[in-house]
């Protein structure tokens, strides 16, 4: 065997080997945005190919911003924004069948939906085209279905999950599976199966039609914030939480066989909830930490070791 033949035996073919991230110039960005500093551990923003959303910072009730996508530069103080709930918003997320109607959950229990018009708002946005009753106690969290139009999923902090059709303003299902208070959500690719992480520090596998829950265990060992998302249409998911020590953890794990993760990985010894993002085109995984100055990305493979760490955007300033 020749010395190059050696060499190269140790370097994985990857496309991706020399990914990196470079930062939109400053008339690029969007300025002057008073972001909420609300604690609840959520994304705060939701992006389509139109607009962008982000919660604000109000001093009452609960307010997000929506921008078209190409209106960069500094803003101006009056941007006129969606002004309906009345208490914090908690989660956004933009109908993904339709690019004008966006979803928000609220501190105030209720979770509504509205249309935005081409071109952005003129005016505070205050009536919402769907009004939705049925959480006891606030709402966390909400994702569309993937694959059913006008299917939305919500998760409250009264431990229930409802599966609602927003077109008609029912509720098709009640998922009462959870003892305490639940902290990410996921669809598989088709919405057959819906992934979840509690505060009693479980991974569910849940049946959205039924409610039933097709396996289950405990993910991450740490007290803190856990969350989940699905890889694509690969059946496996990445969870992300702390050890026992509190080190922060990603882990893959195959959804037909939750008896032990197909693996575990140390992230760092940072106190922010990770945020993992996954992107089906390329097969990228990118983990972003609440606080954090940098964005992680990895690749996703089929075959052990699942995940390969490609490298980090490093920034001065935090998320």
């Amino acid at each position: 065997m020749t010395n190059s033949q050696l060499w190269f035996r140790g370097v994985r073919s990857s496309k991706f080997r020399h990914v990196f991230g470079l930062p939109a110039k400053r008339e690029r960005c969007y300025d002057n945005i008073m972001i909420t500093k609300n604690a609840h551990d959520s994304h705060f923003c939701s992006v389509n190919p139109k607009f962008v959303a982000i919660v604000t910072e109000v001093a009452g009730g609960g307010a997000f911003l929506v921008l078209p996508i190409d209106k960069v530069g500094r803003l101006e103080f009056n941007t006129s924004k969606v002004t309906g709930h009345r208490g914090p918003v908690l989660d956004i997320k933009w109908n993904p069948f339709n690019d004008n109607i966006i979803a928000s959950c609220s501190d105030d229990c209720t979770i509504k939906l509205w249309y935005i018009p081409d071109g952005g708002l003129h005016n505070n946005l205050t009536e919402c085209i769907m009004d939705l009753h049925g959480h006891k106690r606030r709402v966390g969290y909400i994702e569309w279905h993937p694959t059913a139009e006008n299917v939305l999923v919500s998760a409250g902090f009264d431990y229930l999950m409802i599966l609602w059709d927003v077109g008609k303003g029912d509720a098709l299902n009640i998922i009462d599976c959870h003892p305490d208070v639940i902290y990410s959500m996921s669809f598989n690719k088709d919405g057959s199966r819906i992934a979840t992480t509690c505060k009693d520090k479980k991974l569910r596998v849940i049946d959205p039609r039924t409610g039933f829950i097709i396996s289950e265990t405990v993910c991450h060992a740490g007290t803190r914030s856990s969350k989940v998302a699905y890889l694509g249409g690969t059946g496996r998911l990445i969870t992300t939480g702390f050890s026992r020590h509190s080190d922060r953890q990603i882990s893959v794990w195959s959804e037909d066989n939750l008896t032990a993760p197909l693996s575990v990985d140390t992230v760092d010894s940072s106190s922010g909830v990770i945020f993992p993002y996954f992107d089906p085109d390329t097969n990228v995984l990118y983990l972003a930490g609440k606080g954090d100055g940098n964005i992680r990305y990895y690749e996703v493979v089929d075959q052990a070791p699942w995940i390969y760490f490609l490298n980090q955007f490093i920034s001065g300033n935090p998320q």
